[in-house]
């Protein structure tokens, strides 16, 4: 089996890479020729994941999957949500984003957050989703100097360490990706 799995993000492709079976061959979308930025213009995460599976489907062809994830702060009504990756603007620069987030939570005492990634497989001419949620708090600091986005300032329930402190197989054990691609290996594994 041969999928596309639709991202620039070299991060998240080594991330995914880990996890899926070796039987299944994952391409990137500089694989397939694909260098113009999929479109993301839907208002919610699940929104974000289809539309990007769409188009690479009608664009180019080829079953794929697609995901989008944002982190979600309780004390800021689920901010940044789907403007995760542009929280701190159209350069969507991760330490920007981080300072933002942690300037707009101080003075907060509540920092309970979610990491949420919803995957889209289009896949035979349907469409199906796959969610993975990891809940934990936003540090007031950033520790770490793994992973990527918000993961220096994020420390999931039960643990001591941000996601930029601990190993890539013990985050995708826990995280939400890792979580979402599971549900979508096990899926695969089923057709």
């Amino acid at each position: 089996m041969q999928l596309v799995f639709a991202t620039n993000n070299l991060n998240k492709l080594k991330e995914v890479q880990s996890l899926i079976p070796s039987h299944i061959k994952l391409l990137s979308l500089k694989d397939i020729g694909c260098f113009e930025d999929v479109p993301e213009t839907q208002n919610t995460i699940e929104g974000n994941a289809i539309q990007k599976a769409e188009y690479i489907k009608q664009q180019y062809g080829y079953d794929c999957f697609a995901d989008d994830t944002g982190l979600e702060v309780e004390a800021l009504n689920g901010e940044p949500g789907v403007f995760s990756a542009r929280y701190a603007g159209a350069q969507r620069d991760a330490h920007d984003n981080m300072d933002l987030l942690l300037k707009n939570l101080n003075n907060k005492s509540n920092r309970q957050a979610q990491f949420k990634t919803v995957i889209a497989l289009h896949l035979n001419n349907e469409l199906e989703t796959f969610t993975g949620i990891c809940k934990g708090d936003i540090t007031t600091t950033k520790q770490g100097n793994k992973g990527f986005g918000y993961d220096p300032i994020f420390k999931a329930n039960g643990y001591t360490k941000t996601f930029a402190e601990i190993s890539l197989d013990e985050k995708n054990k826990i995280g939400h990706r890792g979580k979402a691609i599971r549900l979508l290996v096990d899926y695969l594994n089923k057709i």
